[in-house]
């Protein structure tokens, strides 16, 4: 059973001049967009067979366009289970949302970290003490409560995709949330809707969790002044070094972590703490400094500091990977934030994060009248043998993810989304096409791709799939390196590739790509037949599933970076920000396999820009 708000408060559609509130504004603005649509049956065989032409063998693909045959015939299974999903889609709100928040996030059992929730690499900052820290810390947090009283006020700016509103709900989900560990499945609680919402964000330092409220009595937020004192005092109260790290608890495989929390909630202590951590606003993490790096390091140990916090020895105890949204504030400078990815995707987070850095860019410390504010409440845990026994599995199974973690933060300096734009192609589908070489040359193939879409043009909307690796794209990453080939056929092949990926990202956002449908058949399949339909069992679908590259473009006005574990043993998360006139990228791998490497992969992504820049300049437009 999942606890998890679908309305919270309301937003109006345009930036008001005053916060009044318009009640029923946001409900509103929900209520107008419309549902997520259930594709034609037809056009998404017919799509799924062009999905599989280039990935899988020409008897493999006979197999398959005959199993859709069967599959389709009136009156039959797809038919049947067509309806079904159409039923659906007029009964709920969105026929995926639900399906997908279980399928993506709750029943899946892998460890949260890596495998799951993203991490963001801040610009890095200039302090090297901890006052330092803690001035950007207490600015940090005063960003966020701004951010949350338009959230409050329902003063936050609808979103627009191609002049479409977009869905706002995400916004309502990321504060005051958290994922509940199960034995089986997990759950995700908001306290947003309670009678009483959290006023307290909770604040970790050497593996030390505290209360800290930040509104005083009449409702007002703490200034940046009163919270630098607060954290002052948490910090002064936190010295000690040699704490059990009992977060490190939430970096588990899930049905572990969900056997440990039952026993550890049995205490009442525990119990108390852990609601805590659960309810409050969102976690800050006040990391100690990690190992010096190069410069040119530098980024790619941010990146990591920020999915996994380093190791036992180091940072990934001070931390609650269940919680949704965590700031991570290094004293040495190192900035940014890890998301669990339950409740919302990358782009609301992003733009928290645009509105956080600009309010701090304006916000000074001023001096407030000195109100004696309360000793933040620090959060004790008692720890049996037992629970000790979970602490040291988990450091265990951590210190093992952190090894296997590949990664390469890198910034592409030679151009960013203006060199695409001058040559009139689309940014996005440029460096997917890119990506799309970089793979080949190394891996001498092409494989199943996956990049995320947004679906928020519709109520509850979440994610679909751009499928980037397509006939198209194979054609024109075989040409490319093809001696026999001219420059003129290649910049053809290139404009089609690209073309084709924008007509698939445009496909995907208006809820007609064929991924989350085929899902929705097979869901339904499950729930109305005995026996699954044979296109589910069949080699091609396993193959279209197995992601070798997962990909996901993140754009920001901050200059930062997303990151993430890859989703299958042999694969790359590859995760990029491009700017005006350079790209931030992140190239994720496990050491664990041998035929992957992300500095590889990021460096033969550079080759691949230039080489492709290089291709267009040498070639006389008035040929094409």
């Amino acid at each position: 059973m999942i606890i998890f708000a679908g309305m919270v408060k309301p937003s109006c559609l345009v930036k008001p001049v005053s916060v009044t509130r318009i009640a029923g504004r946001y409900l509103a603005h929900q209520e107008g967009l419309p549902k997520l649509p259930v594709p034609p049956l037809q056009q998404t065989c017919e799509r799924y067979l062009a999905a599989l032409t280039p990935i899988v063998d020409p008897e493999e693909l006979n197999h398959t366009r005959k199993l859709l045959e069967e599959f389709q015939k009136p009156g039959g299974v797809g038919e049947r289970l067509q309806k079904g999903l159409e039923q659906r889609g007029k009964k709920m709100e969105n026929w995926l949302s639900d399906w997908w928040l279980q399928t993506a996030y709750l029943d899946y059992r892998m460890p949260v970290v890596v495998h799951s929730s993203p991490g963001v690499v801040l610009p890095r900052m200039e302090f090297s003490d901890r006052q330092g820290q803690m001035r950007y810390a207490a600015k940090l947090i005063a960003g966020v409560l701004d951010f949350k009283s338009m959230i409050d006020n329902e003063t936050l700016p609808v979103e627009y995709l191609g002049g479409k509103p977009l869905c706002m709900n995400q916004y309502y989900q990321v504060l005051s949330s958290c994922r509940i560990p199960g034995t089986k499945r997990d759950t995700v609680v908001n306290y947003t809707l309670d009678k009483r919402p959290p006023t307290h964000i909770t604040v970790v330092h050497n593996f030390q969790f505290f209360v800290l409220d930040v509104y005083n009595s009449d409702g007002t937020p703490l200034t940046v002044d009163q919270i630098y004192i607060q954290l002052e005092k948490i910090w002064n109260s936190s010295l000690q070094t040699n704490k059990e790290p009992i977060g490190i608890l939430t970096s588990n495989h899930r049905n572990s972590w969900g056997k440990a929390y039952d026993n550890l909630i049995k205490d009442k202590t525990n119990q108390e703490s852990v609601r805590a951590i659960q309810k409050s606003i969102f976690t800050v993490c006040l990391d100690a400094p990690m190992p010096h790096a190069s410069d040119d390091m530098y980024r790619t140990r941010a990146g990591v500091q920020m999915l996994h916090g380093g190791g036992s020895r180091w940072n990934s105890g001070n931390r609650w990977f269940d919680k949704t949204l965590q700031f991570i504030i290094g004293e040495d400078g190192t900035c940014g934030l890890i998301y669990e990815h339950a409740p919302a995707e990358g782009p609301p987070i992003v733009s928290l994060i645009d509105h956080v850095v600009e309010y701090m860019k304006k916000s000074e410390m001023v001096r407030t009248p000195m109100v004696p504010l309360r000793m933040p409440q620090k959060l004790h845990f008692n720890i049996t043998p037992e629970i000790k026994m979970d602490i040291e599995e988990a450091k265990q199974n951590m210190n093992i993810m952190v090894h296997d973690l590949d990664m390469k933060v890198s910034v592409f300096s030679h151009f960013g989304k203006d060199f695409p734009k001058s040559q009139k192609m689309s940014p996005d589908a440029f460096i997917q096409m890119a990506l799309q070489l970089a793979y080949y040359r190394i891996h001498k193939r092409c494989c199943p791709t996956y990049e995320s879409a947004s679906l928020r043009m519709f109520r509850l909307g979440r994610t679909d799939t751009i499928r980037s690796m397509s006939i198209d794209s194979d054609k024109f990453v075989k040409a490319m390196d093809d001696p026999a080939k001219h420059n003129i056929e290649k910049v053809a092949l290139l404009d089609k590739a690209v073309k084709a990926h924008r007509a698939y990202a445009d496909m995907a956002i208006r809820g007609q790509a064929i991924d989350r449908h085929l899902l929705g058949l097979k869901l339904q399949a499950i729930e109305d037949l005995a026996a699954l339909p044979e296109i589910f069992m069949d080699t091609s679908y396993a193959v279209a599933l197995h992601f070798n590259l997962s990909t996901s473009q993140v754009p920001a006005k901050t200059n930062c970076v997303m990151c993430f574990g890859p989703v299958v043993s042999d694969g790359y998360g590859v995760c990029y920000n491009p700017m005006d006139t350079h790209i931030n990228f992140a190239v994720s791998a496990f050491n664990s396999c041998q035929d992957t490497n992300a500095a590889r992969l990021a460096q033969a992504l550079e080759d691949a820009l230039l080489d492709i820049k290089t291709l267009l300049e040498q070639t006389p437009k008035a040929k094409l």
